[in-house]
């Protein structure tokens, strides 16, 4: 990556790419595309097409702010589009970098070609914040908002600059809209010191990822601050300006799609999570830290879309019930003390008519057998 200084009121902002492709044109023309491409281990790894019988990302808007994307690719295909570095609304991509950024999200599938997108039924919008592989601050905060304000569920940011209020802002404005953020930790340079914190993927909200080695190691360019998860960022392939693909691709801007990717996966088969829930499901369903700089570790699209966690079940309280009518409840009758007095002397009579019944049933036999004599006294001895 580049540090050639922009104007005093600017900060430099750079596309988190491998440094081979960091030298910006002088006039459109990226580096060349191949017309052949084969599977890479980032798809051999991720495997997604496990998790497509579930859901490709139908219903979800992912917004990918970058270098522009090259519409006329046959597996790239845009919902919408906008330029917002100048007033002639060039939508070229005269880097590459944005057409393999929105490749790896979201390309179409084609028998014919081994390469596809994570979740290619997304609905794609191109917001192109550069020309080239610098930009201003100005541009990609207006990107961030506009993007907000287009109704995205989740923004792609493979770029990194420094802090600043007006980016933390329009990082907030998005969050706020309950859209899932997601931005490359940044590459470190050969001539660095200890590497700094990458924004905006620094800040609190945003979904931080670092490039994995093919082993799930952390790539030694990824820088190792703020990272949440990795995403496959090295030796990758996509596709590229002018129709073709490129092969070996390194940076933590070619990791952050692919998590990109599944954040939007989450969001179709979990419409009811808010952009927080996406974020922790994302996390806690990764393959586990490998070390310093891992984050929790490589991400994993088929757990992020299918694992159980009770924990969202039971974060609300169920509504209090509400209190039941009066009228449900019925009052309660007064005695009767005349029926009482009644009942009593009833049953008082039934016991002595009783008693009654029972005597003559005993007696009468007797006096039968006697004869109606009374009977007579025992002797003295």
């Amino acid at each position: 990556m580049i540090g050639r200084a922009l104007v005093a009121s600017v900060l430099a902002l750079h596309l988190s790419a491998v440094p081979a492709l960091a030298q910006a044109p002088e006039k459109c023309a990226p580096p060349k595309a191949s017309p052949a491409i084969a599977e890479s281990w980032a798809q051999r790894r991720l495997d997604v097409k496990r998790v497509w019988p579930l859901t490709m990302g139908q219903g979800v808007t992912v917004a990918v702010i970058d270098s522009g994307v090259d519409e006329r690719h046959p597996q790239i295909r845009l919902a919408g589009k906008a330029d917002l570095t100048s007033a002639k609304a060039d939508h070229r991509d005269c880097v590459g970098h944005g057409t393999a950024v929105a490749g790896i999200i979201a390309g179409q599938p084609r028998p014919d070609v081994p390469f596809y997108g994570v979740a290619p039924g997304v609905r794609l919008l191109s917001f192109k914040q550069s020309d080239e592989t610098n930009g201003d601050l100005a541009t990609l905060v207006k990107a961030i908002t506009t993007a907000a304000d287009e109704n995205a569920d989740v923004i792609n940011i493979s770029i990194e600059t420094q802090d600043s209020p007006q980016l933390k802002a329009a990082v907030d404005y998005a969050l706020g809209k309950d859209i899932v953020i997601v931005a490359a930790a940044g590459n470190t340079k050969k001539d660095d010191g200890t590497p700094s914190p990458s924004y905006p993927a620094a800040y609190d909200g945003v979904l931080a990822v670092g490039s994995a080695t093919p082993d799930g190691g952390r790539s030694q360019f990824s820088n190792p601050n703020a990272v949440d998860v990795l995403g496959p960022g090295q030796d990758v392939s996509s596709t590229w300006t002018g129709g073709g693909y490129q092969s070996k691709l390194d940076g933590t801007s070619y990791a952050a799609p692919y998590v990109t990717g599944v954040a939007a996966l989450v969001r179709a088969r979990h419409p009811h999570l808010d952009q927080l829930r996406v974020r922790r499901r994302v996390m806690l369903t990764a393959d586990g830290a490998a070390g310093k700089g891992t984050g929790v570790g490589m991400v994993n699209p088929l757990l992020a879309v299918t694992t159980v966690l009770p924990s969202e079940e039971v974060a609300v309280a169920p509504p209090v019930p509400s209190p039941l009518p009066a009228s449900v409840v019925s009052k309660a009758v007064p005695s009767d003390h005349r029926a009482m007095e009644v009942a009593t002397a009833v049953g008082a009579g039934g016991l002595m008519l009783s008693g009654v019944v029972i005597a003559l049933y005993v007696l009468v036999p007797m006096g039968r057998r006697r004869g109606w004599r009374p009977g007579s006294r025992a002797e003295a001895d």
